[in-house]
């Protein structure tokens, strides 16, 4: 009996996020009008875009027991370098040179992270606040608007607002190869196993053979590089690249969603899935507050409450 109760236990806890997104959609299927319209579905996809690719690669590095803070400034910098350069350089030139440098940038948070033994909390608030503040000098502390750019703005402005058939947003592309990516390299690679080696127990990874500085510098780096394209997705959505306010707070909402879907802040096994549902679930409040006139600050509370209940399971689970 006592086996049975626990089984069903541990089925509740694994689904429990899964249970609150649907009780959160029955509920506005109930009470929330047009939420089944075709235009709110497609701003959910356009809104939960750069959610879902910083918390793909917020999944794996938090498999390895880190965590990445400058993700929404990466965000920035990415946008903001692809507007200034891009009238000069050409579009995908502009897109590739922001993505290279906020690789590099992963890079090397995932060097003094695996190779210092640095604290990636440390190193990623400092790259937090620096890479702000480059990108605020880039744009001259302007926001940079698409409008003024010509026929290369019109280009990038169709990033964020293009519909594949005139019916699916853009944006479902990079949400559903990321996803991919990330499912593929933490199911189905031997790198995905050094990565959930390296987030159980660093030194005995390493006394195992694994080049760990080598798996955190490239977790580290496809975390930025995710970053870059929710960056760039981000500012073509709303035609203007702010240095200020591009990818604000994205680095919460990210982790919010990594730990609302499973993968331990401890480190360990990467939910590729699980963050979606995640990311679905914060979408999903904020939607049910903003459709209701309900305040952003009771959205906030509810948020704040399903991530202390998500880190409760996770300790029931440890045990």
């Amino acid at each position: 009996m006592n086996k049975t109760r626990q089984d069903t236990m541990q089925l509740v806890k694994k689904y429990s996020a899964v249970a609150m997104l649907l009780f959160f959609v029955l509920i506005n299927s109930l009470f929330t009008k047009n939420f089944f319209h075709l235009g709110n579905l497609n701003n959910i996809i356009t809104q939960i875009c750069p959610t879902i690719l910083c918390g793909m690669g917020m999944t794996l590095v938090i498999s390895t027991g880190g965590i990445d803070i400058s993700v929404g400034s990466v965000m920035a910098l990415a946008g903001v370098m692809t507007a200034r350069i891009m009238t000069g350089a050409g579009l995908l030139p502009s897109i590739l040179a922001a993505v290279l440098v906020s690789v590099l940038i992963g890079c090397f948070t995932g060097f003094m992270v695996g190779k210092l033994r640095l604290q990636a909390m440390v190193i990623t608030l400092g790259l937090q606040l620096g890479l702000r503040g480059v990108a605020q000098v880039l744009c001259g502390g302007r926001d940079i608007y698409f409008n003024k750019l010509g026929k290369v703005g019109e280009q990038l402005g169709l990033w964020g607002t293009y519909k594949i058939g005139g019916v699916i947003p853009i944006q479902v592309v990079p949400i559903l190869l990321s996803v991919a990516v990330v499912w593929v390299l933490a199911e189905k690679m031997v790198l995905g196993r050094q990565i959930q080696a390296v987030g159980d127990s660093l030194k005995s990874s390493t006394l195992s053979g694994i080049h760990a500085s080598a798996v955190l510098m490239f977790v580290y780096g496809i975390s930025a590089f995710f970053a870059a394209f929710a960056g760039i997705f981000q500012t073509a959505k709303v035609s203007v690249a702010a240095g200020s306010s591009l990818g604000q707070l994205a680095e919460l909402d990210a982790i919010a969603a990594v730990v609302i879907g499973g993968t331990p802040m401890t480190g360990g096994k990467a939910h590729a899935f699980g963050t979606v549902i995640g990311a679905l679930m914060m979408q999903m409040i904020t939607l049910t507050c903003v459709m209701n006139d309900i305040p952003d600050q009771y959205a906030q509370v509810f948020k704040a409450a399903i991530i202390v209940f998500a880190v409760f399971i996770q300790r029931e689970q440890a045990k």
